[in-house]
C-alpha cells in the first residue's frame, strides 16, 4: 500500500513511530503498538515502526512519521512510501518470558539489546523488560550475557594491546559525591590512561556527565574520544553520546521515571561501560547507609561479591570498596554547584569530605596497578596543581573554554536554623528531591548548597543550606515543600 508522508514534527528520542488514520489502519488490519514496514518507493531497504492510530491530524492515505523515521529513511514531507504489515520483533517473546520469571539465554539477551539499539522496541516494551529484570532479578550468568550483549551491540574504544587502562565508578545514590571529576585528572596527570564514560542522572539531581557538561561538551563521538585520551590520557564523556554501550543509556532513560535500578541491570550497566571503554583495571565505589541505594552493609557486601564475580568472568583486575553514604559528599548538589566543589578541591581548597574521599579513591586506583607510594603521589598531584592543570587540558581537548567559568543561578534562598543544636542527620533522598524541584539536573545552575554536616554545631539563625534556581516559580515551589521535606535533623 502506498501512502503520502506527513511530517508530524515530533520526536521520540529513540523508538521509530508512525501514525495512521484509523480507517487506513483498519484496512491494513493493524492495531495500536502493531508494527508496519515502511520503505521509499523503488528502494530496497526500509524500517519497522511502532504504530499509533488517530482520527484527527492524519488523513486517509497519509502516514504521519516522527523525526527518527524521516531521518532513517532520508525522506521528507509530501513524498510517498510503501507500507505493509510487519511482525513483532522476536525479542518481545523473550521479554515476556522474563516477565514470567524465566531465565533468558545469551541469544535472547542479544536479540533484546540488538532491537533496543535499532530502536525496534517501544518505550512500553522497554519498560516491561526493565520490570521483568526488577521483579525476578538476573543471575550472574544472565548479567554477564546482558553485559556482553550491550558491549557487542555498540562501539568500543581501542588502545594498545597490553596497555593498562584504568577506570572507576560509583554506583551512586549519594548526593554530591563527585569524586570522579577529581580522581580522573589526578590519575591522568600521573601518566595512566583513564577514559571515563558516564551516565546522566538516574535517581539523583546530577550525574557525572551532567556536572562535567557545565565545563565542556560531553557528547563526543568515538574518534574524538580516542583523540582526547591520546592527547590528555583521559576524558569525561556521556556514554549515550556515542555508541559505547548505547543500549544501556536507552534502558537508563526508561528506569529514570520509575527511580528503579535492578541489581543485575545495575551491574551490567556499569561493567558494560568499563568493557566498552577498554578498561583492564577497575575500581568500584559502593556507598551504603540510610537512604542510599544500599541501606545495610550486608546488601553492600552482597553487591560487592557480584561485582567481583562478574569482573573475573570479564577478565578485569578489580577492587571494590565500601564507603560511607550516610550523608551527602561535598556541599553542592546539582550540576554547576558540584562542578564548583570539584574545581575548589583541585585548587587546594574545597569541601574536606569530598577532598578526602577523592584522595582515598585515587590512592586505591594506584594500588590496583601496583604503583609504589600511591598516596604520596596523589597528594603531590593535588598540591602541586598538576591535577588541576590536567583537568584544564581535558576541558580544552573536549571543546571547553581555556578559562574555567561556572554558571550561576538567578535566584537563591537561604534556609536558616530555627534553634541552636547539633546536626544529627541529613536525609539524602529529601535533599536530592529538593534539588530536583529546584530544577536540577535540567537546569544546570539549580540545586542545593549544603552548609552543614553531621555532628556540626549550629546556632539559631545559621544558614543550613541554600536553594538555587533560575525561576521564581521553582523557588516558590521548593519553599512550599520545605516543611514536609526538610532534610536536616538536629537536636
Amino acid at each position: 500500500m502506498k501512502l503520502k508522508v506527513k511530517d508530524v514534527q515530533l520526536t521520540t528520542g529513540g523508538p521509530l513511530v508512525a501514525v495512521l488514520h484509523e480507517k487506513t489502519a483498519k484496512f491494513l488490519g493493524i492495531f495500536p503498538t502493531d508494527r508496519i514496514y515502511i520503505k521509499r518507493i523503488h528502494n530496497k531497504d526500509g524500517v519497522n515502526c511502532v504504530i499509533d492510530i488517530t482520527k484527527k491530524g492524519i488523513k486517509e492515505g497519509e502516514i504521519g512519521l516522527f523525526e527518527e523515521v524521516l531521518k532513517k529513511l532520508k525522506i521528507s514531507h509530501g513524498m510517498q512510501v510503501e507500507v505493509k504489515r510487519a511482525e513483532h520483533p522476536a525479542s518481545i517473546q523473550a521479554i515476556k518470558r522474563k516477565l514470567e520469571g524465566e531465565t533468558l539465554t545469551e541469544q535472547e539477551f542479544n536479540m533484546i539489546v540488538r532491537d533496543i539499539v535499532n530502536n525496534e522496541l517501544s518505550e512500553t516494551e522497554l519498560t516491561y523488560f526493565v520490570s521483568g529484570c526488577y521483579s525476578h532479578g538476573l543471575s550472574i550468568k544472565e548479567t554477564v550475557f546482558l553485559t556482553n550483549a550491550i558491549v557487542n551491540n555498540g562501539e568500543r574504544l581501542h588502545f594498545r594491546k597490553g596497555e593498562i587502562i584504568l577506570d572507576k565508578h560509583s554506583i551512586g545514590g549519594v548526593p554530591g559525591n563527585r569524586t570522579t571529576m577529581i580522581v580522573i585528572p589526578i590519575i591522568a596527570s600521573l601518566g595512566y590512561k583513564i577514559p571515563k564514560t558516564s551516565s546522566r542522572a538516574i535517581s539523583s539531581p546530577s550525574g557525572t556527565a551532567d556536572t562535567f557538561e557545565t565545563l565542556a561538551p560531553v557528547n563526543l563521538n568515538k574518534k574524538k574520544i580516542e583523540a582526547v585520551v591520546k592527547k590528555t590520557n583521559a576524558c569525561i564523556v556521556w556514554g549515550g553520546g556515542v555508541d559505547l554501550a548505547s543500549a544501556d543509556d536507552k534502558l537508563i532513560k526508561v528506569r529514570h521515571p520509575l527511580k528503579i535500578d535492578p541489581t543485575g541491570m545495575l551491574l551490567a550497566s556499569i561493567m558494560a561501560k568499563k568493557k566498552a571503554a577498554g578498561a583492564t583495571h577497575v575500581l568500584i565505589d559502593i556507598p551504603w547507609g540510610k537512604e542510599t541505594k544500599l541501606e545495610t552493609k550486608k546488601e553492600a557486601k552482597k553487591l560487592k561479591k557480584g561485582f567481583l564475580k562478574i569482573g573475573k568472568l570479564l577478565n578485569f583486575k578489580m577492587k571494590v570498596i565500601l564507603t560511607d553514604g550516610s550523608q551527602p559528599v561535598g556541599n553542592g548538589i546539582g550540576p554547576a554547584l558540584e562542578a564548583a566543589d570539584v574545581i575548589s578541591v583541585l585548587k587546594g581548597d574545597g569541601p574536606n569530605d569530598l577532598r578526602e574521599k577523592a584522595i582515598f579513591m585515587a590512592t586505591e586506583a594506584l594500588k590496583l596497578v601496583g604503583e609504589k607510594n600511591p598516596e604520596e603521589k596523589v597528594l603531590a598531584a593535588l598540591e602541586s596543581g598538576k591535577a588541576y592543570h590536567k583537568l584544564q587540558e581535558i576541558i580544552i581537548a573536549q571543546g571547553g573554554k581555556k578559562h574555567i567559568s561556572i554558571p550561576k543561578a538567578k535566584y537563591f534562598y537561604n534556609v536558616l536554623a530555627v534553634k541552636t543544636g547539633i546536626i544529627e542527620g541529613i536525609h539524602n533522598k529529601r535533599i536530592s528531591l529538593l534539588a530536583t524541584l529546584a530544577g536540577a539536573p535540567e537546569e544546570k545552575t539549580a540545586g542545593i548548597y549544603l552548609r552543614v554536616k553531621i555532628n556540626n554545631e549550629v546556632q539559631k539563625g545559621d544558614i543550613l543550606y541554600t536553594i538555587y534556581t533560575n525561576t521564581k516559580q521553582n523557588l516558590d515551589s521548593v519553599k512550599r515543600q520545605l516543611k514536609e521535606l526538610d532534610p536536616i535533623v538536629y537536636e
